[in-house]
């Protein structure tokens, strides 16, 4: 029964994101043909079955593991891209603007894409997971992300449209800027669902930060590895034997994910590199390629948008992020905070946005410098998701 439930699971998951991408191209067509109010309808309809089947997704897996999906990193993406969608839906039920699902979306299937790099595999609830805080706590802080994505897609339509595309200046150069992020997260999600197909693996033996040996994964030549890391191949159960694997010799202590570094360092390089032959083929800026989109925006009302999103995602996130973490840490830890890496970020994050309100209410900071701080907190949310869990060893490393 669970190997037929994850088979659904899956299935749903995968149908979600074929239909996500179908529904772009309606909602394109909703912005230049004649027939804009059909298009956007019939987008719309798909995302919202797209939508269910992810919901599918979530109820399937969790009846297979008997508790919330919830608890590594593949099934906390994917929670934050379902979240990310229902925020857009609530977004479009609420403003109907058309433009708004040619970014959101994109940034649903570009997490789905990237979580899916991570292992489904399923496997018991470690101690400290084994809470009904799993569920209240996850549940709650990617809800606030689904919905402070909102406030970011509203800043990044805003920056694209009152930017020129020629201009030289900062502004120009940042928004250009988080053109190249984009694309070195393309490079990530190429480059390791690339090398996993031809079954590329390198394993190095090293001891980890409890003094314990442990096996680290490299499906990208090594660049970086661990302190007295050994090269071994695995030659069945749990038996290695020596190996003579690549390694460039950069060495790092366990407290830093060397073979998660690598792989950010390898899709810097090739990042760059796709980056460079982009504009080689457009022979422009990036951000003026898909400047077009958004000529069309109201920026009054994505300035609305951005703000009334932080307005609703801050509380929540200061709930789920702070309160029930609290909460959930004293349960598994004894202790209320500790200071851990992705505990720190998280205040970090509550800072920022504590720092945004106060800045819009009372220094009147609206329109670019609104849709700026709406994008750089887009930014420490998905640094804080990836670099801290990939990284940085905590407390957290499971998640």
């Amino acid at each position: 029964m669970q190997h037929t439930f994850l088979q659904i699971s899956n299935t749903s998951i995968f149908i979600a994101f074929i239909l996500l991408l179908i529904a772009l191209v309606p909602l394109a067509l909703s912005i230049r043909s004649k027939h804009e109010e059909r298009n956007a309808k019939i987008a719309v309809v798909i995302v919202v079955i797209a939508f269910i089947l992810e919901l599918v997704y979530f109820a399937f897996r969790w009846a297979a593991t008997g508790h919330a999906p919830v608890s590594n990193l593949f099934e906390f993406i994917a929670m934050f891209s379902i979240m990310l969608i229902a925020g857009y839906l609530i977004t479009y039920a609420y403003y109907k603007t058309k433009v708004f699902g040619l970014f959101a979306i994109p940034i649903s299937l570009i997490l789905l894409g990237y979580g899916s790099i991570f292992s489904t595999d399923v496997a018991p609830l470690i101690p400290a997971l084994q809470s009904n805080w799993l569920f209240i706590h996850v549940t709650t802080v990617t809800l606030s992300y689904g919905i402070l994505s909102m406030s970011a897609v509203a800043g990044f339509i805003y920056l694209l449209k009152i930017i020129p595309a020629e201009e030289k200046s900062i502004r120009a150069r940042m928004l250009e800027f988080l053109m190249w992020n984009i694309v070195v997260v393309f490079a990530f999600i190429i480059s390791i669902s690339v090398m996993r197909g031809v079954g590329y693996q390198n394993d190095f033996l090293y001891v980890d930060q409890s003094g314990n040996n442990a096996i680290a994964e490299y499906h990208l030549p090594s660049l970086i590895n661990y302190n007295g890391a050994q090269a071994v191949d695995h030659v069945g159960e749990n038996n290695y034997e020596p190996a003579d694997h690549f390694n460039l010799g950069i060495s790092l202590p366990p407290i830093i994910k060397a073979h998660s570094l690598n792989t950010v360092v390898w899709s810097v390089i090739l990042g760059t590199v796709l980056y460079g032959i982009l504009r080689l083929i457009f022979r422009r800026r990036l951000y003026s390629v898909v400047k077009p989109l958004a000529k069309n925006a109201d920026l009054s009302l994505m300035d609305d948008i951005g703000y009334r999103s932080v307005i609703i995602g801050y509380p929540l996130f200061a709930l789920g992020g702070l309160f029930f973490a609290a909460i959930w840490a004293q349960e598994a830890w004894s202790r209320f905070w500790g200071w851990d890496p992705k505990e720190t970020w998280a205040f970090i994050t509550f800072m920022f946005y504590t720092i945004f309100l106060h800045l819009r209410l009372n220094r009147g900071y609206e329109g670019e410098k609104s849709a700026w701080l709406a994008v750089i907190g887009f930014l420490i949310i998905l640094f804080n998701m990836i670099a801290i869990n990939l990284i940085v060893a905590g407390l957290h490393s499971y998640a």
